[in-house]
């Protein structure tokens, strides 16, 4: 299937890579020339422009945008609507706030262009082990994309009844899949700061604040490697946390600020206008602000493991 990647940052150039490495063909653009030059290297078609892009695709045409929220994937979905003809496809793959989408499903619906939003999770490692789809739009348009999202995702036995044991879904209409993926980063701060205030204590074990009696010189990174293995608690997440601390425990290399990048903001939004208690979630996303006041070890390793699945860095001293 032939394809236009838009934005070819940490995300949008893993999922070119993995889409052409299973067959299909891109189109790659990006404000980076050497973004495009590299990835035109691989195999990629480069395009110059979105108006090169569009050219370069044979009708019905689909358009991946990989962009940050906000005024990058506003413009340029908006400059696609007056590019695109009926029956093609723009989807919008960053992490976009799921109201959004509807507004801009209703204009393209206008041209008769289909909207489809994909909430995108897998970070770094779904280059190789594939990428975790939450998809949101009409039917019709995802059933044709079926052997795009079937290549970007994990994979596995297929079944008639659903796709998401491969690592894929069509969650409901335009909107579900950004707003799935929403609720997705809200879970995740929740499980990144449980983990990281677990840690925490553990290293705190030997600290001399504790009596003599009862300290432990623990060492967190054999620990968090023996719960990769039978535990309750393994997971992705814990992969990380082993990975980072069995380079450095003491985490010097992270000052523990600790950003957030709308999602978890946007759940707790919406769990407030629903009268939803998300407690655990809230406390959450109040301790990555208070981090950047006053940083702890647990904000460290939260540091770490985003800059671990994510390559996010860290955050600058903003309030």
């Amino acid at each position: 299937m032939q394809i236009g990647m838009i934005g070819l940052g940490r995300m949008g150039a893993n999922l070119a890579r993995r889409l052409m490495q299973r067959g299909h063909a891109v189109v790659v653009n990006d404000q980076s020339a050497d973004a495009v030059k590299t990835l035109a290297g691989e195999g990629a078609t480069a395009a110059t422009n979105l108006e090169d892009v569009v050219l370069q695709l044979t009708p019905p045409r689909v358009v991946w945008v990989m962009l940050p929220a906000g005024d990058a994937t506003e413009t340029t979905i908006a400059r696609l609507g007056q590019l695109l003809q009926a029956s093609d496809i723009v989807i919008d793959g960053g992490n976009t706030f799921w109201k959004d989408d509807l507004r801009r499903a209703k204009v393209l619906k206008q041209r008769g262009v289909f909207h489809v939003d994909v909430g995108t999770s897998g970070g770094l490692l779904g280059a190789t082990s594939g990428y975790c789809l939450m998809i949101g739009g009409e039917k019709d348009a995802v059933a044709r994309l079926a052997p795009v999202f079937a290549a970007l995702s994990p994979g596995g036995a297929a079944q008639k009844a659903s796709s998401a044991p491969q690592g894929w879904l069509h969650v409901g209409p335009n909107g579900a899949g950004h707003f799935v993926k929403m609720i997705h980063n809200g879970i995740e701060y929740g499980l990144m700061q449980a983990y990281a205030e677990g840690f925490h204590i553990l290293h705190e074990a030997n600290d001399a604040s504790v009596p003599e009696a009862e300290r432990m010189p623990l060492n967190i990174a054999e620990i968090a490697e023996v719960w990769r293995h039978g535990s309750i608690v393994e997971s992705k997440l814990l992969d990380v946390i082993a990975t980072v601390l069995g380079g450095d425990a003491s985490l010097k290399d992270f000052s523990g600020k600790v950003d957030d990048t709308g999602e978890g903001r946007w759940t707790i939004q919406t769990a407030i206008e629903r009268a939803v208690p998300a407690t655990t979630l809230t406390a959450a996303l109040y301790a990555r602000f208070r981090s950047r006041r006053e940083v702890n070890f647990a904000d460290q390793l939260i540091s770490a493991m985003r800059r671990g699945f994510g390559g996010h860095a860290e955050a600058k001293s903003k309030r």
